[in-house]
């Protein structure tokens, strides 16, 4: 789905929310993605797949992540929630 503008029209997915949140907690901490992958334990490639929306985190994920950017991991997930809307129904799909 293309998204229209900065601002856009197009649905935020759980996987783009998790990315903005994670790149707003990560430069408010003055990490580089190198710099927050060396914190949590993860390689920078997968950062920045993470911060792309290419990739879905694990529970370990995000607490490594929140542990790094010293967040609490409720924290991390609030603004993901605020990002997409927490009232949107997130139903799992039938492949997965």
């Amino acid at each position: 789905m293309p998204e229209h503008g900065r601002g856009g029209t197009a649905a935020t997915t759980p996987e783009r929310a998790f990315a903005k949140a994670l790149r707003e907690f990560r430069t408010r901490k003055g990490l580089s993605q190198e710099g927050l992958g060396f914190e949590s334990g993860y390689h920078r490639t997968y950062i920045s797949l993470l911060e792309r929306g290419l990739q879905n985190p694990s529970l370990r994920t995000i607490l490594s992540l929140s542990a790094a950017l010293e967040i609490p991991a409720a924290g991390l997930v609030r603004r993901v929630e605020a990002l997409i809307g927490k009232r949107k129904s997130l139903k799992p799909s039938k492949s997965g």
